[in-house]
Order: structure tokens, then C-alpha cells, then sequence
């Protein structure tokens, strides 16, 4: 799970180097990148090569054009971005790190990007419809749904009952927007800010979302798993070693277990 990759340091944000170093180790450890769609097909059980991963995108930032694309391009990879419907812009695409360093738009931190949220100014912080559309062109990412406005209805809500109300309007929301821009919604969706409860899950399959994922990183999507409930490793800004080792442990079939009830335990110390 990424959100920034981007040269301005902060929260969530991860470094142009870090990035590709961590890029270049997957390619150099013959990993494959999948689709959504075939981490579904993985979970039903059906072949899937042995050293393969899924990477994710949250939000849908403009860095993630300028910086993320180029890098998945010069590799050969793939990602999938969940974006948020009503921060995506209009306009012509913008320059990107191929174009070089340059013509380059200025890229705000996560803390920026958020107080653009804030007060409606997004552009300069997310994607274009356009850009979205020639990232999936040169089949460096696909796109699927994040809600429409990415809000925590559960905290700002008087009653459960508005709570789901307004849930509805952001799946009806988004997924008229992907459709009109994308041609098509697909059955993929991420939480925003990772929560979700038992009404939230049912809410997201009347709306034919069949696979959703979560913020949670101590647990393992196996063959056969729970497709409402994927788990998602947040990735730190450090190079291939790192990043490399985390993939070994999140997949082990004993380490990994070991290693997400030794995280849990620690957690729940923490409050």
C-alpha cells in the first residue's frame, strides 16, 4: 500500500530513489506484478506464479503520475490506484519526471494535499481524468473505486441510519463517475481510512463490490481467503532491502503468521 511517491518528505510519502530502488529489486528478484483481477483469480484458487504481488495506490495524487508512472514504465510494472471520484480534476496531462526535471508541476506534501481537500482547491494535489486515462493507456496502472469524497461518515453522523445514507451516495456517486470516465466500475473497492464494519461490507456488495480492501497488514490473503477483508502491507520509505525482506515475511506460511501476531500483540500494548 502506497499513497505519495513523491521528493517532498512527510507522512505516507515515499522517495522517486526508494521507489525505483524498490522497483528494480522486484524485477531484479523476477517478481511478477498482477491485476486486480488476477489477485482474484489467486484467490479462487486458480495458478498465479509463485513470486507475485500486488501494489497498491491510495487517493489518486497527482505525484503519482509525475513520479510513480515513469518508474512503472521504465520497469515494466504494474499497480492499481483506488481513487477518490470527486478530488480528480479536469484538464490537459500534465508534464511528468520523463519530460524531466524542468517542466515538472510543484507537488504539495500529504499535510498540503489535505488542507487542498479542505478548502476545494484539489487540482494542483490529484490526478486528471486525462492523466488517469494515459497512465491506463501505457498499462502502468488501473483504477478502481475509493468513495467519492473519501469521508469518515461514521464520526460526523448523528445516527447509524445517515451514517449508511450517506454511504450509498458515495458508491452511487463514484460509480457513475468511473463509468462516465472509465467506461466501466469494476468489483474492486478500498475503504477510506481503512474502516469499515459488518453493515459497511454488506452495503459495498449490494453495490457489486465483491472484493475489498482493507488498511490492515497483519494477516494473509491465501487461497481461498475472505476476498471482503484483504489485508495490505503499508510500505515504508527504505530501499529494495527492506522492502523485499517485508514481502518475504508478509507471505511465509510460518513466519508470516508469527510475525502479524507478534505486530498485533504489540499493538494492542500500545492501546
Amino acid at each position: 500500500m502506497y499513497h505519495h511517491v513523491s521528493p517532498e518528505t512527510g507522512p505516507i510519502t515515499m522517495s522517486p530513489k526508494n521507489f525505483e530502488s524498490q522497483m528494480k529489486g522486484l524485477v531484479d528478484e523476477g517478481y511478477t506484478t498482477l491485476t486486480c483481477d488476477q489477485f482474484a483469480d489467486f484467490l479462487a484458487g486458480k495458478p498465479t506464479p509463485p513470486k507475485s504481488v500486488l501494489l497498491t495506490f491510495d487517493d489518486g495524487y497527482l505525484d503519482n503520475w509525475v513520479y510513480a508512472h515513469p518508474i512503472l514504465k521504465k520497469y515494466g510494472l504494474r499497480a492499481t490506484i483506488f481513487v477518490v471520484t470527486g478530488l480528480i480534476g479536469e484538464g490537459p496531462v500534465r508534464a511528468c519526471a520523463e519530460q524531466g526535471a524542468d517542466a515538472l508541476p510543484r507537488l504539495p506534501s500529504h499535510l498540503e494535499c489535505r488542507a487542498l481537500w479542505a478548502v476545494g482547491s484539489t487540482d494542483s494535489a490529484m490526478l486528471r481524468w486525462s492523466e488517469i486515462q494515459a497512465m491506463r493507456e501505457a498499462g502502468t496502472f488501473e483504477f478502481h473505486c475509493h468513495t467519492h469524497t473519501h469521508t469518515r461518515w461514521d464520526q460526523v453522523s448523528k445516527t447509524r441510519e445517515e451514517c449508511l445514507a450517506h454511504m450509498r451516495k458515495e458508491f452511487e456517486a463514484s460509480r457513475a463517475l468511473l463509468k462516465d470516465n472509465l467506461g466501466e466500475v469494476s468489483q474492486h473497492f478500498c475503504w477510506p481510512q481503512g474502516y469499515f464494519a459488518d453493515d459497511y461490507v454488506s452495503l459495498a456488495q449490494e453495490y457489486g463490490f465483491r472484493y475489498l480492501y482493507t488498511t490492515e497488514a497483519y494477516g494473509q490473503n491465501l487461497r481461498a481467503s475472505n476476498p471482503s477483508k484483504i489485508y495490505r502491507v503499508a510500505v515504508k520509505n527504505r530501499s529494495a532491502r527492506w522492502f523485499l525482506r517485508r514481502i518475504w515475511i508478509a507471505g511465509h506460511p510460518v513466519v508470516g503468521p508469527l510475525y502479524n501476531k507478534w505486530r498485533s500483540w504489540k499493538r494492542k500494548l500500545r492501546g
